[in-house]
């Protein structure tokens, strides 16, 4: 992990001034922007945006971009603003802490795994990408709270050990294109976080055992 953080150190002092700062708030007004055009002006512009491999070698190679700027796909508007407000602020959050820089850097590594996820399978989203975001910000601020269904407050590491063991179950439950969206969606969270996130679980495991030896004493 030292090595690593000695590689980015030197790369943002050489390219550092083209990182691009707030990219989740242009990330998210274009998701608005989008959602608007789509459902409820009536224009078809996701149909142009989602990754689509034949698209692709078709000449359409704006959806290898394109696709992160589709937002949520549901009818409840209620649902759509706040996974966008949640992704918005948890976005904001890691750059806050990490940088514009770094931010780009790890939200750069998780498109890239999902482009290929996506040439892989034929199709691709940004969900898992999406998702990579929140599992950086539970292991970098484990004690944040959250209310669960707006009432059940939990820590920001359990909701992340959980959608870690979502990720599992999807991956061999899932097809083949679920599967290689997963598996490369979360190289940015696997290459910046892997080691500590395995050392981590290792111990809580250690913890709950020491506690049962204690309770069966």
């Amino acid at each position: 992990m030292e090595k690593l953080r000695r590689k980015f150190y030197r790369m943002e002092y050489k390219y550092g001034k083209y990182a691009i700062h707030n990219l989740m708030m242009y990330i998210t007004i274009t998701m608005v922007a989008v959602y608007i055009l789509n459902f409820m002006i009536g224009v078809p512009i996701i149909n142009m945006l989602f990754f689509s491999r034949a698209a692709v070698f078709a000449g359409q190679v704006w959806r290898i971009i394109t696709f992160i700027f589709i937002p949520p796909m549901s009818t409840s508007l209620f649902l759509v603003a706040l996974a966008l407000y949640f992704n918005y602020s948890i976005g904001t959050t890691l750059e806050n802490y990490w940088g514009a820089f770094k931010f780009n850097i790890y939200y750069l590594i998780g498109l890239i795994g999902a482009v290929i996820a996506g040439f892989i399978s034929g199709f691709g989203d940004a969900s898992y990408l999406n998702l990579s975001l929140f599992l950086a910000f539970a292991q970098l601020f484990p004690d944040t709270e959250f209310l669960l269904f707006f009432i059940i407050p939990i820590k920001a590491k359990y909701l992340g050990y959980f959608s870690m063991l979502l990720f599992v179950l999807a991956f061999f439950a899932g097809n083949f294109s679920t599967k290689m969206a997963i598996l490369f969606s979360v190289l940015n969270f696997l290459l910046f976080f892997g080691k500590d996130f395995f050392d981590d679980i290792k111990y809580q495991i250690n913890i709950y055992k020491n506690k049962r030896r204690f309770n069966k004493k």
